[in-house]
């Protein structure tokens, strides 16, 4: 069952992005729904994507978030021990910010296939663990079994 991982980034371009990235996205993650795949995201990534709607008093956009949060089609995974263990190995070897290398090693410990994020500074430290998708808008555009642009493979 292929599992993606997806960057705070990548939900706040589902919820609020321009039609020309939403729609991508909207496409490959929610309309194409695939019965074998799973969507995750951590508690991490629900505190960055509620923070902005928080700031604003946004309640509409913040009820728009929690509905993505809490649909049943979200996985989420937590974040224990051995992700912050993980995270401090990422954090020591490649410099990456504690967000950052909490994120990566959620995904890597819960051996998720994808990383989706706009941040190409993570892929080096993910080389060898997971596969990151930075380009997840050409990705979305097609089937994610083809071949599509990524910076590493695992």
């Amino acid at each position: 069952m292929p599992k993606i991982y997806l960057d705070s980034c990548v939900i706040v371009y589902l919820i609020q992005g321009l039609p020309e990235i939403q729609m991508p996205l909207l496409e490959s993650l929610v309309y194409k729904k695939d019965p074998t795949r799973e969507i995750c995201i951590s508690d991490l990534t629900r505190l960055e994507c509620r923070v902005g709607p928080m700031q604003q008093n946004d309640d509409e956009l913040l009820a728009q978030y929690d509905s993505f949060f809490s649909a049943p089609e979200i996985h989420m995974l937590p974040l224990d021990r051995q992700v912050f263990d993980r995270a401090t190995s990422l954090r020591a070897a490649s410099r990456l910010r504690t967000p950052d290398a909490l994120h990566l090693a959620a995904s890597i410990v819960w051996k998720c296939d994808e990383f989706w994020t706009n941040d190409k500074r993570l892929s080096p430290a993910a080389l060898n663990h997971i596969r990151v998708v930075t380009d997840f808008i050409s990705l979305a555009k097609t089937d994610l079994n083809s071949d599509s642009k990524t910076d590493n493979e695992s």
